[in-house]
């Protein structure tokens, strides 16, 4: 019997962890695609497919979403340098694959521009600590194309310096492909980031 009683705990708990994800995700798409403030609660409900009151149990406020959705950039940020590390066999080859990687996101960013920009504007006064953790992603990225940088043999203050370059470049190409509806203006700028990536000392 007390079996039966964990695996009914047990599925209770799986299905509570998906319905928390798929409105985090729901909520993630809704925000980046409509914007924060024209999305509702119902609205991220419905898209999940999980009945409005239940997204209550989860999230007691719609700044709370943010957070939750500010954390998730923050996580598939971490898990695409986890990829790549573990890809990777020196630093040159690494920062190759992470602009490759941000490439695969080329179409959809010039469609809806940057979903992490988007929300570190768009939490801003409603949510001011989910926009932080939003930009956190920014930091994390930058910090690891620094990293790699100094592996080749540049100095720190310069790594930083480049890095910080090359994410103006990714992020400014998307700003400017989104406005003009021009791929090819994001093209360009993943030609100077693999050519700021790409210099020696």
């Amino acid at each position: 019997m007390s079996g039966a009683v964990v695996t009914s705990a047990t599925r209770q708990q799986k299905r509570g962890a998906a319905r928390r994800e798929a409105l985090v995700l729901a909520a993630a798409d809704l925000f980046w695609r409509n914007g924060f403030a024209a999305t509702s609660i119902a609205d991220v409900a419905e898209n999940a497919e999980v009945p409005l009151g239940n997204v209550y149990y989860y999230f007691k406020t719609k700044a709370d979403l943010a957070e939750a959705v500010a954390r998730l950039f923050v996580q598939q940020t971490e898990a695409l340098i986890a990829e790549v590390n573990d890809e990777a066999t020196e630093p040159r080859q690494a920062l190759k694959l992470i602009i490759q990687r941000l490439k695969a996101t080329q179409a959809e960013r010039v469609k809806h521009g940057c979903p992490i920009a988007n929300a570190c504007r768009s939490f801003a006064v409603p949510a001011p600590e989910a926009a932080k953790t939003a930009a956190e992603s920014f930091t994390v990225l930058a910090g690891y194309v620094a990293k790699q940088l100094v592996a080749t043999g540049q100095r720190p203050s310069v790594a930083l310096s480049r890095a910080r370059s090359v994410l103006c470049d990714w992020q400014g190409g998307i700003a400017l492909a989104h406005a003009l509806g021009e791929a090819q203006v994001l093209s360009e700028a993943f030609l100077r980031m693999e050519r700021t990536v790409s210099q020696s000392n």
